[in-house]
């Protein structure tokens, strides 16, 4: 695939081929957590994954329209194994209903899942570079810090929190601060550790630019949606329940059309 000027699109269909539109495998199992009332049903569908994962690898797919579709694009663009399998093996960790225990930590998930993704993505467009696969690593753990803290409103109201516990105890702020959406300043400030990690592997990743070949750009053309999202919550203090962060950016699609023009990311 050509990097065109057509980000956003070329992007989609690279996922697409991996994901199969609509409910792919990846959205499958993000959504079992939320879609099952007993950890052992869930347990049983990743179960499920896993073994099809192995099938698919023995050209024996499951009649299922996912795995079927996704066993076609490990055969056309010859997928690694390991990277689809990490990414269910720490969605099957991440059934308990549990706060990551440190930074470290959420970022393992970020790196094992989204970069698995991303990994798999470059697969697709037929990068085999070092760079490329650092600047994924950095990418995806960037893209799961962001999603921990633009999921936490939604969290909040079903009374759960996610964000790392080790830097909430080093502000002295409790889940119940965030159950309650308080907004003092040792609650924004641990926002603001998590966010400033997020905008920190954006940075290394940015720091590969000039050594990354070009054909691996539309995967990591996410970057312009999460500097976005570290733009608006810094304007808006840190409060990570302000109404404004759950409005679209309008002019989203205009800046994935001019970095994808720029050759950047």
């Amino acid at each position: 695939m050509k990097v065109t000027c057509v980000p956003y699109c070329s992007l989609q269909s690279v996922k697409g081929l991996l994901l199969h539109c609509g409910p792919s495998m990846w959205n499958w199992l993000r959504l079992v957590k939320d879609s099952v009332s007993e950890k052992t049903i869930g347990l049983m569908r990743m179960q499920f994954w896993k073994k099809a994962v192995e099938d698919m690898y023995c050209d024996n797919p499951p009649h299922q329209p996912v795995a079927i579709e996704l066993w076609k694009a490990v055969k056309k663009h010859n997928l690694t194994k390991r990277w689809l399998m990490r990414i269910i093996d720490e969605r099957e960790k991440n059934l308990d209903d549990k706060a990551y225990r440190s930074i470290q930590e959420l970022e393992d998930y970020a790196e094992n899942t989204q970069g698995s993704l991303l990994y798999l993505t470059l697969e697709v467009l037929g990068v085999k570079d070092l760079h490329a696969d650092h600047a994924a690593s950095h990418i995806g753990k960037a893209q799961g810090i962001v999603t921990c803290l633009r999921a936490t409103p939604y969290h909040s109201s079903r009374r759960q929190v996610f964000l790392p516990m080790d830097v909430c105890v080093q502000h002295g702020v409790s889940q119940e601060d965030f159950l309650r959406r308080n907004q003092d300043k040792n609650v924004r400030d641990v926002v603001y550790d998590i966010a400033s990690q997020a905008h920190l592997h954006l940075k290394h990743a940015r720091s590969f630019h000039r050594s990354v070949p070009a054909e691996a750009f539309p995967a990591f053309l996410q970057t312009v949606s999460l500097e976005d999202y570290l733009k608006k919550i810094q304007r808006v203090d840190f409060d990570i329940f302000h109404p404004s962060l759950q409005q679209k950016n309008t002019l989203l699609p205009l800046s994935l059309y001019i970095q994808s023009w720029r050759k950047r990311y």
